[in-house]
């Protein structure tokens, strides 16, 4: 089984989770969780960081437009930055660019809550 991991910290007020590794139907579950406890804490400015993630699915995907609605409402959002060109690709294709921040920079990303 392909492994992930996902560690968060915080930067500002701005709460980082870094993801890595592939993120699939079978780890899914984990990013879920680790976005539900942000929101459980009331926090909702939210960058994933996806330097060190291989490969994403639709369940992966599905994630992050599960949790996009909800943070918004609450004067949030989640931000994406640092993903290699395969996985830019996907995301591009299904016009997530459209839906969301997508920065090259973590720090551009940090940056975009304190404007």
């Amino acid at each position: 089984m392909d492994s992930f991991e996902v560690s968060r910290r915080q930067k500002n007020e701005v709460e980082i989770l870094e993801i890595k590794g592939y993120l699939d139907a079978h780890t899914a579950p984990s990013l879920e969780n680790a976005i539900q406890e942000l929101i459980d804490s009331d926090t909702y400015q939210i960058v994933i960081n996806f330097r060190d993630l291989a490969y994403i699915s639709s369940a992966g995907l599905g994630v992050l437009m599960g949790f996009i609605e909800n943070i918004r409402e609450h004067g949030g959002d989640i931000k994406l930055c640092e993903m290699n060109e395969k996985i830019y690709r996907v995301f591009d294709l299904l016009g997530f660019p459209k839906i969301y921040d997508i920065t090259e920079k973590e720090e551009d990303a940090v940056q975009k809550f304190n404007r």
